[in-house]
């Protein structure tokens, strides 16, 4: 599955646990007719896809739709939890040539 859209923040790297667990993640809007702000977290070696890349960069990212059930072991009570995780990034070339060929709105000053 892909989305695509425009990072709007890329969190710093956090490491968990004694076996050094990595995950980033960033937040993305897509360019859907109703954009939705979502979160996409990147783990161990992935980590690293997003140096490449800055707040504001349009990109298509690849994803796995991830869900697990979490049961309270005091009240019993199952809560599902879901993840969007990242696999693959890269430059969205037909929203940065939209974006670039966009007119400004300066263009019509006089002079």
């Amino acid at each position: 599955m892909q989305i695509t859209g425009r990072i709007k923040k890329i969190n710093e790297l956090k490491v968990f646990g004694g076996n050094n667990f990595r995950i980033r993640s960033m937040v993305l809007v897509t360019n859907d007719k109703y954009p939705q702000t979502l979160q996409v977290e990147f783990t161990q070696d992935r980590v690293n896809l997003l140096d490449h890349y800055t707040e504001g960069s349009f990109v298509k990212t690849s994803i796995n739709l991830k869900g697990r059930e979490w049961e309270n072991p005091k009240t019993n009570e199952v809560k599902v939890f879901n993840t969007i995780e990242g696999w693959k990034i890269e430059d969205d070339v037909e929203q940065v040539t939209a974006s670039e060929q966009s007119p400004d709105r300066n263009d019509d000053l006089p002079f």
